[in-house]
């Protein structure tokens, strides 16, 4: 952490001499006592060790006390904000075209005389069954996701915008002007704030199921015929889950190559029939709106925001370990995901100047954002009082669903503690936010 310089009204100070010495005797007052000091008092909720250190430089007797005040903090250094990307920008690549190309001159270069290796499963029309367990517990942790943001939503304020995307995690939403929206300009960017739903923080990417994920690309003129469910769920299917309303296609033997593009399914005749009534693991069902029964009480509540943020985690892990085994597109115009080795060809795209691109989707690699998206709110550091527009540099943001469950009580993972800025001390006012340098 830096430090930071104060007046010597933060600090009480006894000067003692004894033979020509200049003693120092320090009475250290507590944080919350400290006149001048008050934003001190936003690391209590945020920081679990706060650990204060005095210097104090006397050169001469002439010379004015100088006092600096060092602040530590258990958490994380602050990190920049996620940033936002208009609508006429296109999404960056994951990794950049030229470390691509040259990644691709060193394979290139390595692979000279030497024999090819063997194709991953998922090129071969297998499944990987060291992944089909991480599948399972993938859908069941959104299913158990779904279920626990219901209840939680019974019982914690959530607020969203009636002409943006934007929500706020708190009893009342946020004064800032920032909403996007149809006729944002005749409000001057002030938000309209209602009650937010399931949708308004998990948003749903959806995805076209395949029944067989090596086959023909989906045309244009199927793309009504096709089912679309959820991304993450048609990537759970890909990765070896079961599910009977949406079939798919299963080889037992790789198949067999006769062209670049062209392949035949090899023979399984005289392999045995599957057992079907091998024991699967169970799926979890979602409950219905009308069937849930919200926390009773303070701590039901925090039990609750703690399984859901492990679900969170465990959810958003598994779908990164299946991803780098089963390949899955974005387009870099607008949200749409694709599970499979290549995108579809429907010409659905909508985003900025998609005439001159006949309405197709520009393909590249997804991330893991792409798949889940966080939603990113801004994070309250005290739920009883409400963010002032004038401290808006001084606050951070989290994902809505880890915001929700740090609200109910739950412990947020280190990894999410610097967006969200809690080593940063929050002024009282604005003639103290004046005063920082």
């Amino acid at each position: 952490m830096d430090s930071v310089c104060l007046h010597s009204q933060f600090s009480r100070t006894d000067f003692l001499h004894s033979k020509g010495r200049t003693c120092l005797k320090f009475d250290i007052l507590k944080c919350g006592t400290w006149q001048g000091l008050n934003s001190l008092n936003s690391f209590k909720n945020s920081c679990s060790r706060l650990t204060i250190q005095l210097n104090f430089k006397i050169p001469s007797k002439q010379s004015a006390l100088v006092q600096a005040l060092v602040i530590r903090c258990s958490s994380p250094q602050n990190a920049d904000l996620p940033r936002y990307y208009s609508k006429k920008e296109k999404k960056p690549f994951p990794i950049p075209i030229v470390e691509l190309r040259r990644a691709a001159r060193e394979r290139l270069k390595n692979s000279k005389n030497q024999p090819r290796g063997p194709c991953p499963p998922p090129k071969r029309g297998l499944v990987v069954e060291r992944l089909i367990p991480v599948a399972y517990r993938v859908l069941n942790a959104r299913i158990t996701l779904i279920n626990n943001l219901k209840k939680l939503l019974k019982v914690m304020p959530v607020n969203a915008c009636k002409w943006c995307s934007e929500i706020h995690v708190g009893p009342v939403g946020h004064p800032f002007k920032s909403c996007r929206g149809p006729r944002a300009s005749i409000r001057k960017g002030a938000h309209e704030w209602g009650e937010a739903v399931l949708q308004d923080i998990l948003v749903p990417v959806e995805a076209y199921h395949l029944y067989d994920r090596l086959g023909k690309r989906i045309p244009h003129e199927e793309r009504f015929s096709v089912p679309r469910i959820p991304a993450v769920v048609e990537l759970c299917i890909q990765a070896g889950v079961d599910l009977p309303e949406y079939p798919t296609k299963r080889r037992r033997k790789p198949i067999i190559r006769i062209g670049k593009k062209e392949f035949v399914d090899a023979d399984e005749s005289e392999l045995p029939d599957p057992d079907p009534e091998a024991p699967k693991p169970e799926i979890l069902a979602e409950i219905l709106d009308s069937e849930i029964v919200p926390p009773s009480s303070k701590e039901d509540t925090t039990l609750v925001a703690e399984e859901t943020l492990q679900e969170w985690e465990e959810m958003r892990g598994g779908a990164k370990r299946l991803m780098k085994m089963y390949p899955v597109r974005a387009c870099g115009y607008c949200p749409e995901v694709h599970v499979g080795p290549t995108g579809h060809k429907a010409q659905n795209c909508g985003a900025h100047k998609h005439q001159q691109r006949n309405g197709q989707h520009g393909w590249q690699a997804v991330v893991l954002d792409d798949l889940i998206p966080p939603k990113y709110v801004w994070h309250l550091p005290d739920v009883n009082k409400p963010l002032e527009r004038e401290l808006r540099n001084f606050y951070g943001q989290a994902p809505a669903v880890v915001e929700l469950c740090a609200q109910a009580g739950a412990s947020v993972p280190e990894h999410y503690k610097p967006t969200m800025r809690l080593d940063v001390g929050i002024p009282t006012d604005v003639r103290e936010a004046e005063m920082v340098v």
